[in-house]
């Protein structure tokens, strides 16, 4: 066993207290992370982690372990740097949360394949507070979701994704094959926070198709679905209790594409490319025909083209 490495993975678990998000960090898959840290408990001999299906914390030996493993972690990585073995760079990412865990792991493992010498930093970020950080310096670059308002930015290549409705498995319409968005008529809606210019694009079209929610929520879970209480739009799901139906028509075209700010760096080109790979083979997102404000073509060797 590669101890090192799984005290790195530990000690990213017990920082974010979540096997998703911090399997998102190390840009792995959560069930094999999840095996690493039994593998490590089982190595110690002790429980490192209670785990619940509601939360995750450190037990007494996983407290004590905890800064004791930091410094192992930065005792290797400082001895690596010293050997000029270390990684140079680090890539400041950001990714919207509704993206899902799963797709910004691969996108992760995706870019590490591609620049073992670049450490990604990815965070969760919605678009408009990507635009925030990508224009005060403290992200490189960001994978968001237009329409934005973004003076200074330029973008890589737009891709499209066209959402179905997920509905409560006792709505009538889940007894349907697909759903056209006049159907949801008296029906409230759900739809991700901080993202206002999706949000209008999508009430307009929502209107432009005869649907005018009762209701409007902002969350970022589809307990209110689940409840029966509303729908909401998104790739599909498998779900208990939740069914996902394609819209008749496609009449919703969400956009997202990667963002930076001046000239974009090497590691950022490749970021891009692999997120268009990611994206198109993992999330079924296809090329647009729009391209937002200073759109710019990147250097063909580098295989992220506008």
């Amino acid at each position: 066993m590669d101890l090192v490495r799984h005290l790195r993975y530990f000690t990213v678990v017990a920082e974010e207290l979540h096997f998703g998000n911090a399997a998102v960090r190390l840009g792995m898959a959560q069930p094999p992370l999840s095996q690493r840290i039994r593998r490590l408990e089982e190595e110690l001999g002790v429980r490192l982690f209670d785990r619940s299906s509601r939360q995750v914390r450190l037990t007494e030996p996983g407290r004590l372990l905890l800064a004791e493993a930091r410094e192992i972690v930065a005792r290797v990585d400082r001895l690596r740097d010293l050997a000029g073995q270390g990684e140079s760079e680090v890539l400041r990412v950001g990714v919207t949360p509704d993206l899902g865990s799963a797709l910004i792991a691969a996108l992760i493992a995706g870019f590490r394949d591609r620049a073992p010498d670049v450490r990604p930093a990815p965070a969760e970020m919605w678009s408009a507070d990507q635009v925030i950080a990508l224009t005060d310096g403290t992200l490189d670059v960001g994978l968001l979701r237009h329409p934005v308002t973004a003076p200074g930015l330029s973008f890589g290549p737009v891709l499209v994704q066209r959402p179905g409705v997920v509905l409560a498995e006792t709505d009538p319409l889940a007894a349907t094959s697909s759903v056209h968005l006049a159907d949801l008529a008296g029906r409230q809606l759900v739809l991700f926070p901080r993202e206002p210019g999706l949000h209008e694009e999508t009430l307009a079209e929502c209107r432009h198709h005869g649907f005018v929610p009762e209701k409007v929520h902002e969350a970022q879970t589809l307990g209110l679905v689940l409840a029966g209480t509303a729908v909401a739009f998104g790739p599909q799901v498998e779900l208990p209790g939740l069914r996902w139906r394609p819209l008749l028509g496609s009449p919703l075209a969400w956009r997202i594409s990667t963002a930076w700010r001046g000239a974009a760096a090497d590691a950022a080109v490749i970021f891009g490319a692999v997120a268009v790979g990611v994206l198109k083979e993992n999330a079924g997102m296809t090329d647009d025909g729009v391209a937002p404000a200073r759109r710019v073509r990147a250097r063909p060797a580098s295989g992220f083209l506008a």
